[in-house]
């Protein structure tokens, strides 16, 4: 099985400077927009995994199970960096892990329903606090207006940095980062075998309520 972290000595600026402009690198958004960041190639086959397990994972792609666990460890790491680095997948079949930058925002909601959850760009102090949604006397104000995660995908990550005009304290900041983001890759990597081992990938019917017009005869007046 391909590892990804490999130990970097952090008292070695020829270390820290290798491992940086060595590691491999991916576009955040489309090759043509030439904006690239570091990123770990984790496209099945080029895992070094078993036969087998490489056929069940390939399997486990159609199921929305796999992609929810792996996205429980995205979610992990960006809420770790505040969402200020953020990992992601890109690529054509979604196969390169990438690290982002981006950011936490206002959605600009000042108050919600309290029965219907309903949310409302304006304070009660303006508007009342009937809900325009369900009718209810239930509006109140955010105490703490929410904010929500903002990915800038065009954006790069250190391109054509020169790191010698770096300080030993950004490096190991930098270096620290991305194997904290290698360190995900192969926890990803580790929960799919996990997934293989542990699951079954079976067929399931299942219908979809559909809407239509149809003819009623009249009840008798």
């Amino acid at each position: 099985m391909r590892k990804f972290s490999v130990p970097v000595d952090l008292r070695s600026r020829q270390e820290m400077e290798s491992f940086l402009r060595d590691h491999f690198r991916y576009p955040t958004m489309n090759s043509w927009n030439q904006a690239t960041s570091y990123a770990c190639n984790l496209k099945v086959h080029s895992l070094g995994l078993a036969s087998e397990i490489t056929s069940k994972l390939y399997d486990m792609l159609d199921t929305q199970e796999f992609f929810d666990f792996r996205n429980d460890l995205l979610a992990e790491f960006n809420h770790a960096h505040g969402y200020r680095w953020q990992a992601g997948f890109n690529g054509r079949s979604g196969g390169y892990l990438v690290l982002y930058q981006g950011e936490l925002r206002s959605t600009g909601h000042l108050s919600y329903c309290t029965h219907c959850g309903q949310r409302n760009y304006r304070s009660i102090a303006d508007t009342g606090n009937v809900c325009g949604a369900c009718g209810r006397s239930a509006r109140v104000d955010y105490s703490t207006p929410p904010k929500q995660p903002v990915t800038f995908p065009g954006r790069g990550t250190d391109m054509d940095e020169d790191y010698d005009q770096w300080s030993l304290s950004e490096l190991r900041n930098r270096v620290k980062l991305v194997q904290e983001l290698d360190s995900l890759a192969d926890s990803i990597v580790s929960q799919a075998i996990h997934l293989a081992n542990a699951y079954e990938v079976v067929e399931e019917e299942y219908f979809v309520p559909q809407t239509r017009h149809v003819l009623v005869a009249k009840s008798p007046s």
